[in-house]
This record gives structure tokens, C-alpha cells and sequence, in this order.
């Protein structure tokens, strides 16, 4: 290969026209390899020569060698090279890195896995937000990155953040995984907003997407849409006759203890639930759902309200406290008033 010199010289002088890009693409994958990668550790100075908008797709070639030597990474962690990578993704040309894909994911998912390392993923929010809408061709495309940018988004707490991807509409899917991550990260990013229905929706895609064999997305996805449909609606829904023979044999037999915590829900007693919850208390935890189960335990006064009152037109707070096992009409009356101010948000009243 020639000298890192002579490839920056290259990069600058052939990062224009399409032809002089695609003949500085021939020249970068001649260097790609061993032979860029024994100079891998000398590269990031010469990165302060490029530009990364001008000249992204040699800026790609030489940040992708350096980032992928764990030596480097060690020896520059938590440094000015994160600033340098964030810098990248939100400055480049898309028409470039398109040209190099793989190369272009796999800087971002270092810079996914340093923030995390970091334990600082909000500061991996913006730069990947911007590297989703890089590396698409529509709006409509689902790319790898979108759970790399959900999972950051949770793990900051950063729920609206989500939305921003969220609300596409998405036609395009190369790989079933990225599809199963997106549906069960966009789930619980609704669910960390309050917003059951919308979370129902991408879980239910999870369980009913075709697939030839249970994955174990697909089972975290159904423990979630159990508990999530309880809250909601106060019942499971049975599985749509779209949905693959795989998941509708094995989902249930994976996931024994929400089937069980539904039939004890379909009782109405609050009591022999909370039972059930305590009872169970150390799986659900393990499961990452105990907050969830906890707002399945709560609805259940809602729901007792609600059938209470579908059947007598007129209850004082004193029998509806009595009949759904809640302590003081005071209780009663703050679960009426919720329940009110729940419906007219929505619209229902």
C-alpha cells in the first residue's frame, strides 16, 4: 500500500464527482485490510486533514480501521475521539458512507458500546438519530441502527426521544432481527411514555411476525404484551390466524406464569391476584416486569369499578370500596375520579 500520506492526498483530490469517488473507493479497499490496519494506531491525526462532510467516505475508511482495534479504543477511551466519531456521523454525506454500509454501522455501534461503557447514553442519542437518517433511503426503511438508537433512548430515560423514528412508517425490512428489536425497544419506549395502545401494536407485530423458529425477542415481547394487555384492555387477546405456527405451539409453554397471571386476572379478585404477584414476585423481577405486573395489580380496581357500574346504574363510594376490596370510600373516590380524568384524556367522554 502507499503511504497514509498519499491515500489523505488521495482522499482530498477524489472526493468529488461521482467517477472520482467511485475510483477513491477503489484505491480506499486496496488499503483496507492488513495493510491500512498496521498503521491503524498513527490514523487519527490524520483525520484533522479531512473533513468529514467533504470527504466522509475516506474519513469512513480511516476512523472504521482505528475504531476497530480494541488497543485504540483502550488507549483513547472516554476521550476526544468519542467527540470526534459524534462529530462524523452528524457531519457526514450520506451519499458517501452509503457507498461503504457495513463499515459506517459498525463506527456506530462503537460509539453505541462507548457511551454505554461510559454509562452516559444520552450523549449517543443525537449522533445516532443522525446516522439513522444517513444510512436510509426513506423514511420508510428500517435499518439496523434503529434499535441501536431505541436502546440508548431507554437506557437514557429518554422516552420522547424515541418518537422521533417511531413515528415513520416503515414498509422496508432487509433482516427479520432488526425488525423484532425494533418492535420490542419501540414497545417498551411507549410503554416508559404511558402509551398502551401504541405499545400493544409494535408488541403484537413482534409475536405475530412470520418466523420458523421462537426467538427469544419474541418471548420477552410476549410477556410484555400480556402484561401490557392487561393494563389496557383487561384480557389477552387469542393469537390472529396470521400468526406462525411456531409461536402459536411454543409462545405459551415459554412463558406459563403471565398465562397464569391473566387467569388469576380473569377471577376479578384482587386479593387471590396480589397473592399470585407475591407469590411470583422473584420471576417477575428477574424478568425485568415487575413494574409492570404492579400496574396490572392497580388496574384491577378499575376494572372491578368499571364492571361494578356497568351492572348498577348508581353506587355510593361506600359499595364500590366494599365490593373491590379498597380500603376507604376516599380510595374509591380517587380510582373514580382517575378512571374520569383517564377517559377524557382519551377522548371517551
Amino acid at each position: 500500500m502507499e503511504s497514509v500520506e498519499a491515500l489523505v492526498a488521495h482522499i482530498q483530490g477524489l472526493s468529488g464527482s461521482p467517477d472520482e469517488l467511485a475510483q477513491l473507493h477503489g484505491l480506499l479497499k486496496q488499503a483496507d485490510g492488513d495493510a491500512l490496519r498496521v498503521h491503524s494506531a498513527g490514523l487519527l491525526p490524520f483525520l484533522s486533514h479531512l473533513h468529514p462532510g467533504a470527504h466522509s467516505l475516506g474519513y469512513l475508511y480511516l476512523l472504521d480501521s482505528f475504531v476497530s482495534s480494541s488497543a485504540n479504543l483502550r488507549a483513547h477511551a472516554g476521550g476526544d475521539l468519542l467527540v470526534t466519531v459524534a462529530d462524523f456521523l452528524t457531519s457526514c454525506s450520506a451519499d458517501q458512507i452509503r457507498m461503504a454500509p457495513d463499515k459506517f454501522l459498525n463506527v456506530c455501534r462503537v460509539l453505541k458500546n462507548e457511551v454505554m461503557q461510559l454509562n452516559a447514553p444520552i450523549r449517543g442519542i443525537a449522533p445516532l438519530r443522525a446516522a439513522v437518517r444517513k444510512i436510509q433511503t426513506s423514511s420508510e426503511q428500517l435499518t439496523p441502527l434503529h434499535a441501536e438508537y431505541l436502546m440508548l433512548c431507554l437506557l437514557a430515560k429518554q422516552y420522547k426521544a424515541g418518537l422521533s423514528v417511531l413515528e415513520d412508517d416503515i414498509f422496508e425490512v432487509d433482516q427479520p432481527k432488526d425488525l423484532f428489536l425494533y418492535c420490542y425497544y419501540g414497545a417498551m419506549i411507549y410503554i416508559g411514555l404511558k402509551k398502551f395502545r401504541k405499545a400493544l401494536e409494535l408488541l403484537h407485530n413482534a409475536v405475530t411476525a412470520p418466523m420458523s423458529s421462537l426467538n427469544a425477542i419474541t418471548v420477552e415481547a410476549y410477556k410484555k404484551y400480556v402484561l401490557v394487555s392487561l393494563i389496557q384492555s383487561g384480557q389477552v387477546p387469542s393469537f390472529p390466524k396470521y400468526t406462525s405456527s411456531t409461536a402459536q405451539r411454543n409462545l405459551k409453554n415459554h412463558t406459563q406464569i403471565y398465562v397464569d397471571l391473566s387467569t388469576c386476572y380473569g377471577t376479578g379478585s384482587y386479593s387471590d391476584l396480589e397473592t399470585f404477584i407475591q407469590s411470583n414476585a422473584e420471576a417477575f423481577q428477574t424478568d425485568n416486569n415487575f413494574g409492570l405486573v404492579k400496574q396490572v395489580l392497580s388496574s384491577m380496581y378499575k376494572r372491578n369499578i368499571q364492571r361494578l357500574t356497568q351492572t348498577y346504574l348508581t353506587l355510593s363510594l361506600e359499595d364500590i370500596a366494599s365490593s373491590v376490596q379498597l380500603n376507604t370510600p376516599k380510595e374509591a373516590e380517587m380510582h373514580v375520579l382517575r378512571m374520569v380524568g383517564v377517559c377524557m384524556q382519551s377522548g371517551d367522554l
